[in-house]
């Protein structure tokens, strides 16, 4: 049977595709409430085969080290590797550097440009509170050495290398590793540019729980950061505790928020931008024009016809998308609220008012000219956001990632005496006797009771 052509197939999907599911909470007891309360409880999906599986390699390689890196890479990626030959090589970063075409650096270059302005605008100070009876401090000091993981081949992002890397220079870390299985040359590229000290050619949960645990042949971490697969993932849940993580993410989504003045083509670009990702990712709309919501179907089916990636844009449309009918704005923005999306986007006029109201987004992007792919590549706060309703709790990475704290407390005699009734009170309730004496053998020369 000969090969079915390209555009036919993508006919088919756009055929395939009708319209985004609806959710309709106008009402004051809406019947989908219950759907749209489902979309909230989401969660990053760290159960089962890629916990269990990642699990395995993990301890494998806490117990076996660089034996078990080696194995699960010849394993998983049909790569052989020798403990010698996991690093990549200085003169590589900068021979990948000279090799990729200029329009691509020179994007690089202003995507590098724009994250370390607005993470530079990040860098913390220690605070201070002196008074007459003493001085306390809130010192901040940098992490010594970060792994930021980057998934290799065919889903080689270099944008995540810098949005990862540089914060972490920006915030003094001396030392920061690059985890990526088959390195592409901007990938390297990318990593030349962020200031990146060392990097590994090695990927999944083996390189993370290399990085964790450290081997014979590479040194533990303090932090692992940067997107990943499910097992990357699962492993960087594994090892928190061990080493801190940024966070445990799920698939991209987007909500976008937009009235009858929005463009339907912008809208329906927009949540395909995040449809094409992943067959997980969740593109959401939320509008109070039902006529939008028409008119946004129309033109998700015809951007599919010449996507190249419609299949998994239209499963991800059909299966985690949602239209959603509100009342109002102020509906809409509660709403949004309650799904805490990682991306936000305002589509209506007076959208900076009203991005002030919002309280749960991982990003917020104001107005028609303010596309989420801005936010991805040369915007420059990092792509790197809160997903699965993390933003309710959860920021965006940035430069106070990498910075540890210290308090500092110094007390003159006379802070100490004022502080020595309530002191020994507390302890003695807590039942902690040595705690009261420790105080009482510095102001009255004795542990007396």
């Amino acid at each position: 049977m000969p090969p079915v052509p390209v555009a036919v197939l993508l006919a088919s999907v756009a055929v395939a595709f009708r319209a985004l599911p609806r959710l309709d909470l106008r009402s004051p007891a809406p019947a989908d409430a219950p759907r749209f309360e489902a979309l909230c409880r989401r969660t990053a999906g760290l159960a089962g085969e890629a916990l269990d599986a990642a699990r395995a390699v993990v301890e494998d390689v806490r117990a076996r080290g660089d034996a078990a890196v080696v194995e699960a890479t010849a394993r998983f990626e049909g790569r052989h590797l020798a403990p010698g030959t996991l690093r990549v090589s200085a003169a590589a970063l900068s021979q990948a550097l000279g090799s990729i075409a200029p329009a691509v650096r020179a994007a690089l270059e202003t995507a590098a440009g724009a994250i370390r302005r607005f993470h530079e605008a990040q860098r913390i100070e220690t605070a201070v509170v002196d008074g007459p009876h003493g001085r306390l401090e809130s010192r901040p000091r940098p992490l010594r050495r970060v792994a930021v993981y980057a998934p290799g081949g065919t889903a080689a992002y270099p944008s995540s290398v810098l949005m990862c890397a540089i914060p972490a220079k920006v915030a003094g870390v001396r030392e920061v590793v690059l985890l990526t299985p088959r390195p592409s040359p901007v990938v390297l590229a990318a990593a030349a540019l962020a200031g990146v000290d060392e990097v590994l050619q090695i990927g999944g949960a083996q390189a993370v729980a290399a990085a964790a645990f450290g081997t014979a042949s590479i040194r533990r971490v303090d932090k692992i950061v940067g997107p990943g697969n499910a097992y990357v993932t699962a492993a960087k849940k594994l090892v928190y505790g061990h080493v801190d993580v940024d966070g445990i993410a799920g698939p991209s989504e987007v909500l976008v928020v937009a009235g009858s003045d929005a463009d339907p083509r912008v809208v329906a670009a927009d949540l395909l931008a995040q449809a094409e990702h992943d067959r997980l990712a969740c593109p959401l709309l939320v509008t109070w024009a039902p006529e939008l919501a028409d008119a946004v179907d129309a033109a998700l089916a015809a951007a599919l016809a010449d996507l190249p990636r419609a299949e998994i844009a239209a499963a991800a449309l059909c299966e985690h998308g949602a239209s959603i009918l509100v009342r109002d704005l102020d509906h809409a923005l509660a709403v949004a609220d309650a799904y805490a999306p990682e991306h936000l986007e305002l589509l209506f006029d007076g959208a900076r008012t009203a991005a002030a109201r919002v309280e749960n987004a991982g990003a917020i992007f104001v107005g028609a000219h303010t596309p989420e792919a801005a936010g991805d590549y040369t915007a420059g706060p990092s792509h790197v956001l809160p997903t699965a309703g993390a933003a309710r709790f959860a920021s965006p990475l940035g430069v106070y990632d990498f910075v540890k704290y210290t308090s500092v407390l110094e007390l003159s005699a006379a802070g100490l005496a004022a502080q020595r009734e309530a002191i020994v009170t507390l302890a003695r309730t807590e039942g902690l006797e040595a705690h009261a004496r420790s105080v009482l053998a510095r102001t009255d020369g004795g542990g007396a009771r």
